[in-house]
Parts: C-alpha cells; structure tokens; sequence
C-alpha cells in the first residue's frame, strides 16, 4: 500500500509539474499601449469571446502608459507581448532593442494637428497667427517644422506652446489655443465633445510611418512562435469582425473588462471610426488585418531618419515579419470565430 500510494503520489506531482510548465507556456503576458481606448477593443472582445481560449491562450491584458514605456518594458523582457506605436518600436530597435514588429493594425501614421472647426483653417498654409500646442517628447514633435513648412510657414509664423500631455486637451477645449498635435483617433472624439474638432494628418503631407500593432523581443519570439501566431491572428481577426459592423459588441466588451475606467460608449465608437480610416495603405489594401508592406516600413524608416531619430539603421525587413499572420485563422475570427 505504501508503494502504491509513493507511485501515486510521485504520478500525481510529475503531472502537476508538466501541466505548470504547459499553463506557463501558454500563458501570454501582454502589455497595452495606453489606459483603455478605442485600439484596445479588439483584445477585450476576443477575451469576452473566449476566442484566445478556443486557441489554448490565457491571456493577461495589463493596461500601460505610453508606447515609449510599453516599448521598453516588453523589450526589458517583463512581457510576452507588447501593443503600441510601431515607429516608437522601430526607434528603440535602431538603439539596440532587439524587439520586432508581428502584427500592424493600424497601419497609418495617426498623429495630426487637431483644429478648431471654427478657426477656418484647412491645410498648415492657414496657420499663420495660430496660436497651437504641442508636448515636447512625444513623437510628433521631431515633424513640427516640416509639417509647417508644408504650408510654407516656419515657426516664427506662429505661436506655439510646449505643455506635458496631461494638460493638451484642457488647454484645447478651454478654447486657449487654436489647435493641438497629437494623436487623432484618441484625441479628436474627446475633444469634440466639448469643442467642434477636425485633424489635418500628418501623412498627408509625406510624414508616414506605422500606427499601432503588436511586438516582441526577438527572443519572445524565438521561444512562444506558436502562440504568438495564435495571438496575433486572433486579435487581426477581432479587429476584422470589429470592423465588419460588430463595433457596439466591441465597445461593450472593454467597458465590461474595465468598469473602473468609466469608458464614454460615444467616445469609443468614435475613435474606432477615426481608427478604421487609418487600417490601410495603398501597399496593404485588401490584404488580412495584421500584414505589413515592406514599402510601407521603407518610407517609415526614411521619415524617421528625417526626423533625426533613428540610430543604427537596418533593411526593412529587419523591423518586422508576416509570418505571425495565419490568414485562415484571421478569416475564422472574422467571420464569428465558429
């Protein structure tokens, strides 16, 4: 008996350190760019869905504060997986981060300048005597003078105002100034609750490069490819279904996941709206949610590189990969996950 219960008792410890091993591979930390918004939908519907767990993924979605510290966290290794603005990754990989793009989902350059509906201006040649904010450190800063060159101006043309991001918006609505840099689809819903609000966008005049989409460290991905195929397409095909007329579905499931944020329904629909116009390039049109173009990292790297932000600069293909992308599980997620 004292045998049978030591086999036993050693069976039942060997199988509870092989399914500790398997939770932990198949467990996903991931780190979001910012507290919940729009872009965050997909992840919480997917949740909701129990679409990841379908795929044998327990994902842990942690809240963040910024891509700069999303991008540095994951890259520091304290994450599987990060979700953030892909130009910020490309950066921090130039000065020696060995992170890398998986996923692009919004594949626009989202940063403009945000103006007043009342302020009669359209394109940056109306912006002399403006009076416009901005906050020193953040990405579209690098970009100022060449989008205001764009209109033919410089900066003695106008006045411009450095604030820390916390107080951008207030300074807006207050009506102080005529307009802000920053990014649109999060920015412009909240700003036209209070103000009338449209944002001129940086990419239409040549200042192009990637919006969100998730990463990981080379060696993430060396170590978790199966999973992190599995993640990357289901949340391309979340974002899919989203898209196809399920947004209100999507909205209810973060407000549901994160009930302390006391999310704006309005607000999140309206900037998965603005955030649907900025999916695609001309190099990406219908392709799967989540491919990247490689014309499309070339001309980030060359705005960057503008921009004096860049250090060691690679090829393009160095900054991401397609091979996360099962196109079949995209298709399924999207059309209901069925």
């Amino acid at each position: 008996m004292r045998a049978s219960a030591f086999v036993f008792s050693a069976v039942m410890t060997v199988t509870a350190m092989i399914s500790n091993v398997a939770d932990a591979t198949d467990t996903l930390r991931v780190r979001l760019d910012w507290s919940p918004w729009g872009d965050q939908v997909p992840f919480h519907l997917a949740v909701k869905k129990g679409w990841y767990a379908k795929q044998g993924l327990n994902v842990q979605l942690e809240d963040g504060n910024g891509s700069v510290s999303t991008v540095q966290i994951v890259g520091n290794g304290d994450y599987d997986l990060g979700h953030a603005s892909l130009a910020t990754m490309a950066i921090a990989r130039s000065k020696g981060l060995q992170v890398k793009a998986v996923a692009g989902f919004i594949r626009q350059n989202d940063i403009g300048l945000m103006i007043g509906k009342d302020t009669g201006v359209n394109s940056p040649k109306d912006l002399k005597g403006k009076k416009l904010t901005f906050t020193a450190g953040s990405l579209e800063t690098p970009f100022l003078d060449r989008f205001i060159s764009a209109g033919g101006l410089t900066r003695d043309d106008l006045e411009l105002t450095n604030v820390d991001a916390a107080n951008k918006g207030t300074l807006y609505m207050s009506g102080r100034v005529d307009g802000a840099f920053s990014s649109a689809p999060f920015m412009q819903p909240i700003f036209d609750r209070q103000r009338p609000t449209k944002t001129i966008k940086f990419s239409d005049y040549g200042l192009e490069f990637p919006s969100f989409g998730l990463f990981a460290t080379e060696a993430t991905i060396a170590a978790k490819r199966d999973q992190i195929r599995k993640f990357a397409s289901v949340t391309a095909g979340a974002w899919q279904y989203i898209l196809n007329g399920h947004e209100a579905e999507g909205v209810q499931a973060i407000m549901e996941a994160r009930p302390q944020a006391k999310l704006d329904a309005q607000v999140l629909l309206d900037q998965i709206k603005i955030l649907r116009g900025l999916v695609s390039t001309p190099a990406t049109a219908g392709k799967p949610m989540g491919i990247m173009a490689e014309a499309d990292w070339a001309k980030a790297i060359d705005t960057l590189q503008q921009g004096k932000l860049m250090g060691h600069v690679e090829a393009p293909g160095a900054y991401y990969t397609n091979e996360f992308i099962d196109e079949k599980l995209v298709k399924e997620i999207a059309d209901g996950g069925n």
